[in-house]
């Protein structure tokens, strides 16, 4: 592993992700391009430049398809976003929103039915969102940012769920790969005018798996989720300093 200036973690990783938009499906061929072994860098999009490249690329993954992409809903105050970048050039990123009583989630537009009767068991939600993988991208990126947003969310913050909207055909990938599990059956997405199923996924059995799986991609195993391409353990205290001094 690697660290600098104010990157959260850096690592080596080789291709093997196919372009990735939660809750949408696979992007135009013509955007495809190689990228080869090399190092990816994670940091938070935490300035106007990064908010721009981070919108940018969900434009590219998301534009041929007509839907719009608001830059503005970077700079919600109970969201995050974190980007993927390698050689100069950003290849993946996704947002975090925290559940909040004034602001709540993205999720509540066609969901908060559903949600609100996790928030009366005192569950604390949050919103993975605007998740884009370039085509070609190594799958370490993808679980890169997916482990930083659980660090983010559960370790520091003491958040307890994860909700996603994804589109039906990509369901059983988040079933499978994460272990998401459905919660509030399919509805139309208002936001951009195609079915939404709503899946939920507890903080505290990502973190089993974890403790579990993580780090151990090179290792032959049965495993078959995404976990073994998430950091090991011992990476987690590291990313979690470096998270807390890039979000002050």
């Amino acid at each position: 592993m690697h660290q600098d200036d104010d990157t959260i973690i850096s690592f080596d990783a080789t291709t093997g992700l196919s372009d990735l938009v939660i809750g949408e499906g696979l992007a135009d061929p013509s955007l495809d391009h190689e990228i080869d072994q090399q190092i990816f860098h994670i940091r938070m999009a935490n300035s106007r430049g990064r908010r721009e490249a981070a919108t940018l690329l969900l434009k590219k993954m998301y534009g041929w398809r007509g839907y719009d992409v608001d830059p503005s809903a970077h700079h919600v105050l109970n969201r995050i976003t974190l980007y993927a970048e390698t050689g100069g050039e950003t290849v993946g990123t996704m947002s975090l929103c925290l559940d909040d009583p004034e602001l709540g989630l993205p999720a509540d537009e066609n969901f908060r039915d559903k949600l609100d009767l996790l928030r009366g068991q005192q569950r604390r939600l949050c919103e993975p969102s605007r998740l884009a993988i370039d085509k070609g991208v190594s799958k370490r990126v993808f679980a890169a940012l997916i482990h930083i947003s659980y660090i983010y969310a559960h370790n520091i913050h003491g958040y307890t769920d994860y909700v996603i909207e994804v589109n039906p055909r990509h369901v059983m990938f988040y079933k499978r790969m994460l272990g998401f599990k459905d919660f509030g059956g399919e509805r139309n997405c208002s936001r951009v005018g195609a079915p939404a199923v709503l899946l939920r996924l507890e903080l505290d059995f990502m973190g089993e798996q974890i403790r579990k799986f993580g780090g151990l991609m090179e290792q032959q195993t049965t495993e078959r989720s995404f976990y073994p391409y998430f950091f090991p353990i011992w990476d987690e205290p590291g990313i979690t300093s470096r998270l807390v001094q890039g979000r002050n």
